[in-house]
C-alpha cells in the first residue's frame, strides 16, 4: 500500500460555458433547459460536505435522444456533462468541479418491460428503487438492492451501490445484466443481454457499473429480480459491548447462515435514532437482522442466530413480524444519517465507508470507534456488517476548520486501516471526489494508469463528469 496525503479537491478551474452552446441548448430543449440560479444550485450539491460552485446550466432529459443530443452539443464545445438523478450521493459525485451541464435524468422514470418469467426488468435511469418495487409487486417479485436513500436505478448502477440486503443478494455489480449508454461522443450503445451469462467480448457492463458517470450516461438498465420470500422476520438484539455484537456477526457469516440483512448500530447511534424516529430501542450496541425463506428455513436461521448471540451475551430478541413493524424498524435504520445530522443542529456530516474481509471486521471497526471517541468529535456508526462494510459519519461545525481537519484525519486513519487489513477504501459509496488518493493507495499507480487510459480512450476531451475517481 502506498502512502498518501489526503487532497480531496481537484485544482482545475471550471471551463467557461460559451454563449453559443447556451443558445443551442435553449433552441434544442426549450423549457427543459435552465440557467436559473435556484435550479443550478439544486443540481450543484449532494449529501457530501463539499462546497462547490453550481453547474452553468441544467438540462432535463426526457428520452435517450435528449441525452444523446445534449452530449453531442457538449462534446462539440468540449463542456463537461454531469449526470444527475436525485442527488443522494455522499462523495461529491455530481458536483460540477469543472463547471458544465448538469444532465438531469429524473424525468426518464418509466419501467420499460417486466419479464417476470426470466426474473428481469428493464427501466429508465430515473426510476427509483421504491418506485420499481411498487410497480412489480403484483408479480410476486422484488428488487433487493437497498442503499437506504430512495436512489435512482441509474445512479445506483453508476456508483455500484449495494446496501442492507447485499449480504444475501449481492450488489449492483451482480444484479445489473445490461445497459444502454450514451457515450462521450453522443453515440448510443448497448452492453449485455437479459441472459444470465455470456462470454462474448469485453464485459462492458461491468466496466460501466461503478464508473460514476465518467465514461458515459446510463439511459436504460436491465436488472435481476427475485421471488418475494414466503416468510420474512426481522429482529433486534442488544449487546453489552460493541465487540460482542461484531463477534456475533462474524460467527453468523462464518457458519454460513443465509441471513438477508445484518446491520450494526453502536449505543451512540441508537440514541440518535431513538430521538429522531421516536423509538424506545435499548440504548446499547445493537444488531438489526432480517431473515428470508420458507417458514421452516426462517425458523432454523432464527434458532441458529439466537444461539450464537446468546454465546456472546446478546440480550432478549425483539421481533418485528408484520410488514408495518418491519417497515418502521428499517425506516428508522435508513434514517440514521439524518438522525445523526439532527443531533447536532447546523452541522455537516463527513461520511466515509470501508469494507474488510469478515475475519478482520472487529479489528477495523472497533479501532475506528476508539479513535473517534478519543478525538471527542460527535459521530454516528452504522454497518452492513454481514459483508464486512461499515460507515462512520463525523459531525462537524462547518465554521470550525479544525473540526473538518480532525474528521478527515479520522477518515484517513479508518481507510488506511481497512487497506492494511486487505479491504477497500469504499464498499459502496464510490470514489467521487473524496477518495481519489485512497484509490491510488488501494490499487497502485499501475492500475489507476490503466483506468486513466480507458478514460482517455473513451472520453478523449474529458467531458464526462471530469475530476472524479482519478485526475485526468
Amino acid at each position: 500500500m502506498q502512502a498518501t496525503t489526503y487532497t480531496p479537491l481537484p485544482t482545475s478551474q471550471p471551463r467557461p460555458m460559451p454563449d453559443a452552446l447556451k443558445l443551442a441548448l435553449q433552441e434544442a430543449f426549450g423549457d427543459q433547459f435552465s440557467t436559473a440560479l435556484v435550479v443550478r444550485e439544486q443540481h450543484g450539491r449532494d449529501e457530501s460536505a463539499f462546497d462547490i460552485a453550481p453547474p452553468a446550466a441544467v438540462v432535463f432529459a426526457q428520452s435517450t435522444q435528449d441525452v444523446s443530443d445534449a452530449v453531442k452539443l457538449a462534446a462539440q464545445y468540449r463542456v463537461p456533462v454531469i449526470p444527475f438523478g436525485v442527488g443522494s450521493s455522499l462523495e461529491g459525485h455530481l458536483l460540477a468541479v469543472q463547471g458544465g451541464i448538469s444532465l438531469d435524468v429524473s424525468r426518464m422514470n418509466a419501467v420499460l418491460s417486466i419479464n417476470a418469467e426470466d426474473l428481469t426488468v428493464t427501466v429508465q435511469p430515473g426510476v427509483t428503487r421504491k418506485q420499481l418495487n411498487d410497480e412489480i409487486k403484483s408479480t410476486g417479485l422484488f428488487f433487493p438492492i437497498d442503499p437506504g436513500a430512495d436512489a435512482t436505478i441509474g445512479g445506483m448502477s453508476a456508483t455500484r451501490a449495494s446496501g442492507t440486503n447485499a449480504v444475501r443478494y449481492g450488489t449492483m455489480r451482480e444484479n445489473v445484466l445490461a445497459l444502454e449508454v450514451v457515450t462521450a461522443s453522443g453515440e448510443v450503445i448497448r452492453t449485455g443481454t437479459r441472459a444470465k451469462k455470456s462470454s462474448a467480448g469485453y464485459d462492458l457492463t461491468r466496466l460501466l457499473v461503478g464508473s460514476e458517470g465518467t465514461l458515459g450516461v446510463i439511459t436504460e438498465v436491465t436488472v435481476k429480480l427475485y421471488p418475494l420470500p414466503e416468510a420474512v422476520m426481522a429482529a433486534t438484539c442488544s449487546f453489552n459491548s460493541l465487540a460482542d455484537a461484531v463477534n456475533t456477526t462474524i460467527q453468523i457469516i462464518q457458519l454460513g447462515v443465509p441471513i438477508a440483512r445484518c446491520e450494526l448500530l453502536d449505543d451512540n447511534t441508537v440514541r440518535m435514532v431513538n430521538a429522531h424516529s421516536k423509538l424506545s430501542l435499548p440504548e446499547s450496541a445493537m444488531l438489526l437482522m432480517e431473515f428470508h425463506g420458507s417458514p421452516d428455513s426462517v425458523k432454523e436461521q432464527v434458532q441458529t442466530v439466537q444461539e450464537i448471540a446468546n454465546d456472546h451475551g446478546g440480550q432478549t430478541f425483539e421481533w418485528a413480524e408484520t410488514p408495518e413493524e418491519r417497515t418502521r424498524l428499517w425506516t428508522a435504520r435508513h434514517n440514521a444519517y439524518f438522525a445523526g445530522v439532527q443531533s447536532r443542529p447546523g452541522c455537516k456530516a463527513i461520511t466515509t465507508d470501508a469494507c474488510v474481509p469478515i475475519s478482520h471486521l472487529a479489528d477495523a471497526l472497533l479501532d475506528s470507534v476508539t479513535e473517534a471517541q478519543g478525538a471527542g468529535l460527535p459521530y454516528f456508526l452504522v454497518g452492513h456488517v454481514g459483508d464486512g462494510n461499515f460507515h462512520m459519519g463525523y459531525l462537524i461545525d462547518p465554521a470550525q476548520p479544525e473540526e473538518r481537519a480532525l474528521a478527515e484525519k479520522l477518515n484517513h486513519q479508518l481507510v488506511a486501516r481497512a487497506l492494511r487489513l486487505g479491504g477497500t477504501c469504499t464498499g459502496e459509496h464510490g470514489v467521487g471526489l473524496h477518495k481519489m488518493d485512497f484509490l491510488v493507495s488501494e490499487t497502485g499507480t499501475g492500475a489507476v494508469n490503466m483506468m486513466r487510459s480507458i478514460k482517455h480512450a473513451l472520453d478523449p476531451h474529458n467531458i464526462m463528469n471530469p475530476g472524479k475517481i482519478f485526475s485526468w
